[in-house]
Parts: C-alpha cells; structure tokens; sequence
C-alpha cells in the first residue's frame, strides 16, 4: 500500500512492539510499518517462534538499511514473563510509542462439556490475560509522554459468537470490552486505543486452531475468497499513521463475501 509523506512522518523514529509477529497479521504488519516508514522505525518483534523473528529482522534489514529491529522470544500466555521483558528491553527499545497486541490464538471447535482445560487456559492467558498484562505493564511508559498508541486485535467472534467457538468468541469479547473501558479511562490523554476487528483471513490460525491438521484449516476457506493478512496491516498502519487527535476506535473488517461470523457465501466446488 502507498502512503503519503505524512504518514512517514507520523513513524518516524518510533518504536513499536507487534506480539505474535512471527508470522500472519504480525509479521505483515511489521512489513507494512517497515514500507510506510521508509525504514525509519524500530520494531520490537516478538513471538515464540525465534528463528522466524530473526528471519524477519534479517530481510527488514536487507531491505531498510536505516531500520532497526530488536527480535525476541516472547510467550505472552505466560504471564509472570512479561513485566521482566519489557524491564530488560535494551536502552534503545525501551521507551516504546506503539503496542500492537496481535498475539492470538483459537483452539478446537469443541461445545461447552467437552472443551479440554488447557484448551481453555492457553486462550484465555494469551488473548485476555497476556493482552491485559502486556498493556498495563506498558500504559506507564505512554502516560509518562502523555501519547502513544495501543492496538488490540479483536475478531467478528467478540461481536457475533457462534457453536463452538465459545471460549475463543468469549476472549475476544473480553479484547472489545476492555478496549472500550481503557478508551474511556484514557480520555484526558494522548494516549489512543484502537481496536481491529478481523472477518474471515487466511493464515495459519485455522491450521492452529486444528492443531496442524491442515484438511480441516483448508476447509474454512474453501469456496470462500477470504481476507490476506496484508489487508489487516494496512488498516493497522492506516489507523497508527493518523493526525495524534484522530482515533480510529473500532474497525471491523469482512471480506466481500460475508457478512457475520457464519454468513460466508462459499461457491460451489
């Protein structure tokens, strides 16, 4: 996607942190924010998947030469990890001005009586709990400057639940509520919170969700023309590259062809 000056502008020099950039929506962001800011950014990627962060850094590298990335493995299920990361984030990293909290995750579809308890655990602790913890543990450095930018990652399924997808849906409902309570709470500030609201994208969260049976992930998409991560990160920069007073609050993304969590029009086969 093409921006304008303004927009390079509006990043430059800024650091920001992406969870869950090792691939998907965040490794497409990262792309998408190294493009707009002509390189002069630096991007804390993080993710649990290391050697695709260092991948990642390295062609941002050859690409931008001016950009400068700090890589690191990083759970945010795991809670107790997080406010030492951020403490320990070397000098240059550390005064972070974006938090893009897009690590995220869906497992099974299972009904409620049958849902396994890890399965429950790992969703909550990483869409909820580690989204929570991870923002408030960063909300100081923004109120310390009075400006930054938080971007949470919600899905339709916050909006629109569906049979079973309860625990997943109930997590992303808890992302939409708690963004619109920090909104509220930040309203004297500079600080901007931005929500995201993604249809149906291809990546590898179905084949996550399936717990790497891809005959199952292919057949979420199958006869649909579903939404690429790139489209994500455009909207994601879009909404971080606007004039300070400008809040993108709430976007909330469908391919052309649907139109709720479960009214997809696939062709036939």
């Amino acid at each position: 996607m093409s921006y304008g000056s303004k927009a390079a502008q509006r990043l430059a020099n800024k650091i920001i942190l992406i969870t869950g950039a090792s691939g998907g929506i965040g490794e497409a962001t990262a792309r998408e924010i190294a493009g707009a800011a002509n390189g002069n950014v630096k991007l804390i990627l993080t993710a649990r998947r290391k050697e695709k962060l260092d991948a990642l850094a390295k062609d941002l590298s050859a690409k931008y030469p001016s950009i400068q990335t700090h890589a690191a493995q990083f759970d945010v299920s795991k809670i107790e990890t997080i406010k030492p990361f951020i403490s320990n984030l070397p000098s240059d990293f550390a005064d972070i001005d974006v938090l893009i909290n897009n690590a995220g995750l869906a497992l099974g579809r299972d009904p409620v009586g049958q849902i396994a308890e890890e399965d429950i655990s790992q969703m909550f602790n990483t869409n909820v709990l580690g989204l929570i913890t991870l923002t408030q543990t960063v909300l100081p450095i923004f109120k310390k400057k009075n400006s930054g930018d938080i971007v949470n990652l919600g899905s339709i399924a916050g909006r629109d639940p569906y049979p079973g997808g309860s625990i997943y849906c109930a997590t992303k409902a808890s992302v939409k509520f708690f963004s619109h309570a920090l909104r509220k709470e930040l309203i004297d500030t500079r600080i901007r919170v931005l929500e995201v609201d993604p249809g149906n994208v291809e990546t590898d969260f179905s084949l996550v969700r399936y717990k790497n049976d891809s005959d199952k992930a292919k057949a979420v998409y199958e006869g649909t023309e579903p939404l690429l991560a790139d489209d994500i990160a455009e909207i994601i920069v879009f909404g971080i590259t606007r004039r300070e007073n400008a809040v993108i609050a709430e976007t909330l993304v469908f391919a052309s062809g649907q139109a709720s969590a479960s009214h997809l029009y696939r062709k036939k086969l």
